[in-house]
């Protein structure tokens, strides 16, 4: 299948503002791009980029005083493929795990381990070690949380999640991969688009969808504590500790939001 992405954000700045953007699809699915994504920008600027510390593609630039609109598209070719579910995935004791996924054990800026790791365990220490403990964690998280557009916080950490019982999809992945984190399973933040190609309607308004990985077996897979059901169509952006380092855009300067808008579209087959 193809799927058409993109967005267009407006921001108005009342002087030259620098900005990092982490806007681009991810290189691992570089190979699935028949249209490129590059970044359009109006005015145009200079742009220069880097990788961030996790591989993501970074882009920085200085938006100028007045109107700024950035904008990208491009089509990607999917498999259609469900994420994959494999129940037999095992959890690694904490002192085989490749060194490359510790930091993933650790606390960090939206996923208070020290706050949660009691709550953790007094929830799932009986619960089977490996796929079927994370799946438990994405089950509690699921129920528990309240989706709603209108509770969206950009400040809401894991721990407020869980007592706040309410959020949308980014706090669902803060609270979930805290909870597995806690129970020593290496987790991680995944920003990026997810359409609702083989769902039903009603459709909500489209945004960018944060999800999670876990580090089971020999591999990363994917899990999603806001849908819980495998999905279709996942177009990765960008991986990190949580999303504090895969922020679409860190602004430096005042400057306000005027327009955001996102798409993702299965292209109809000739």
């Amino acid at each position: 299948m193809k799927i058409r992405v993109g967005f267009e954000m407006v921001y108005q700045c009342p002087q030259p503002t620098p900005m990092i953007l982490t806007l681009n699809i991810h290189y691992s699915r570089a190979s699935d791009l028949e249209r490129p994504d590059h970044l359009t920008m109006t005015p145009s600027v200079p742009v220069t980029a880097y990788r961030d510390l996790f591989g993501n593609w970074c882009s920085r630039i200085v938006a100028p005083k007045g109107r700024f609109v950035l904008s990208n598209e491009a089509v990607v070719n999917d498999s259609g493929i469900p994420d994959v579910v494999v129940p037999s995935a095992a959890q690694i004791p904490v002192e085989s795990l490749p060194e490359s996924t510790l930091v993933y054990l650790l606390g960090s800026r939206y996923c208070e381990t020290d706050q949660l790791s009691d709550i953790a365990w007094q929830r799932f220490s009986s619960t089977p070690p490996g796929w079927a403990r994370v799946q438990a964690i994405c089950d509690f998280v699921h129920t528990h949380i309240e989706f709603g557009y209108h509770h969206a916080r950009r400040t809401r950490t894991a721990f407020e999640a869980y007592h706040e019982g309410q959020g949308v999809c980014r706090d669902y992945a803060h609270l979930a991969i805290a909870l597995c984190r806690c129970m020593n399973i290496p987790a991680r933040y995944c920003t990026g688009y997810l359409g609702d190609m083989g769902t039903l309607p009603p459709y909500g308004t489209m945004d960018f969808a944060g999800w999670f990985e876990a580090y089971l077996g020999d591999r990363w897979y994917t899990f999603d504590a806001r849908n819980n059901v495998p999905r279709i169509g996942r177009v990765l952006i960008a991986r990190g500790r949580d999303a504090c380092d895969v922020a679409l855009t860190n602004t430096f300067g005042p400057n306000t939001l005027e327009k955001f808008t996102v798409w993702t579209d299965e292209i109809a087959s000739a």
